[in-house]
C-alpha cells in the first residue's frame, strides 16, 4: 500500500508539472514576422560611366574583366542590358593586363522623380547586399584593385544607402579581408527586373 501511494503522489507530481510547462508555453508570444519591406515607385536611368584598373597584385584579361565587371553590376541590380567595354590587353582580349580601361553603358533605378508616368514606374525594394572575397560566388581574393577602381563609378551610379565601402588593398598580397562593401541597394522586384 506504501508504494501505491509513493507511485500515486509521483505521479500526481509529474502531472502537475506537465501542466505548469504547458501552462509557460502558452504564455510565451509567438515570433512576429518579419515585416515586409515596402514597395518602391523607381524608373530605370541612364549611365555612361568608364574607370581605369591598374593592378600591382592582380591581372586581367580584357575578356575577364567584362565578364566580372558584368557580374558585379548585375548583381548590385544594372538591367541585363549593360554594356562593358575593357581596353589596354596588349595582344588581344585574352591576354592577361595590369592596366586596363573600361567604359560601361547601363542603366540603374533611382527614385521615380514625382509626375512620372506610370508606364515608366519599376516596382523595387531596398535590399541588403555584401560583396567579400569570398561572396556572391565569383568574387576571389584577388579583386580588391578592381573593387577599389570601380567605388566612384559604382557610388556615383546607384541608389545606395547604409554604405560601408572598405578597401586594404597591399600591393603584391592576397587576403580574404582585404576589401568589403555592404549596405542596401534599390533592386527591381524579380519580374521587373529588366
Amino acid at each position: 500500500m506504501k508504494h501505491t501511494l509513493n507511485w500515486i503522489a509521483a505521479a500526481a507530481a509529474a502531472a502537475s508539472l506537465a501542466c505548469a510547462a504547458n501552462a509557460d508555453a502558452d504564455a510565451t508570444p509567438a515570433p512576429t514576422p518579419t515585416p515586409t519591406p515596402t514597395p518602391e515607385a523607381t524608373a530605370w536611368q541612364h549611365h555612361s560611366a568608364q574607370f581605369t584598373y591598374t593592378g600591382f597584385t592582380s591581372a586581367y584579361t580584357c575578356d575577364g574583366m567584362e565578364g566580372k565587371v558584368r557580374e558585379i553590376m548585375r548583381f548590385l541590380g544594372a538591367r541585363k542590358d549593360l554594356q562593358v567595354s575593357a581596353h589596354g590587353c596588349p595582344r588581344g582580349a585574352d591576354s592577361l593586363s595590369h592596366n586596363v580601361w573600361v567604359t560601361l553603358e547601363f542603366d540603374t533605378l533611382a527614385p521615380a522623380p514625382a509626375g512620372a508616368a506610370t508606364a515608366d514606374l519599376v516596382p523595387a525594394q531596398w535590399t541588403e547586399f555584401r560583396l567579400t572575397a569570398q561572396r556572391p560566388f565569383f568574387m576571389g581574393a584577388g579583386d580588391c584593385e578592381l573593387i577599389e577602381a570601380m567605388k566612384s563609378m559604382l557610388t556615383a551610379n546607384f541608389s545606395l544607402r547604409s554604405l560601408d565601402y572598405s578597401t586594404t588593398c597591399t600591393p603584391h598580397e592576397v587576403t580574404f579581408a582585404d576589401f568589403r562593401v555592404k549596405g542596401e541597394v534599390l533592386k527591381a522586384d524579380p519580374e521587373h527586373a529588366g
